[in-house]
């Protein structure tokens, strides 16, 4: 992960690839992903038996990110 000051440095730097573009997010947004239960709830006795519900919480959360943050269809 890299952070950068704003979008137009994004774009300046000598990394970027214009088909990664989507994959721009704000900060706020990235640590909203770790507020969700996948990691909030790590030390719940019954983290393990609720995980699937934690994990479709999370690809809901990066679907909404943009395509670049789709999982991979399987």
């Amino acid at each position: 992960m890299n952070l950068f000051r704003s979008e137009e440095h994004v774009r300046n730097w000598s990394g970027f690839k214009a088909d990664t573009e989507d994959g721009i997010n704000k900060l706020s947004d990235v640590a909203m992903l770790f507020s969700i239960n996948f990691f909030k709830r790590r030390l719940d006795s019954d983290y393990a038996s609720q995980m699937q519900e934690y994990m479709m919480e999370l690809i809901g959360a990066l679907k909404g990110m943009g395509s670049f943050w789709h999982p991979p269809e399987q």
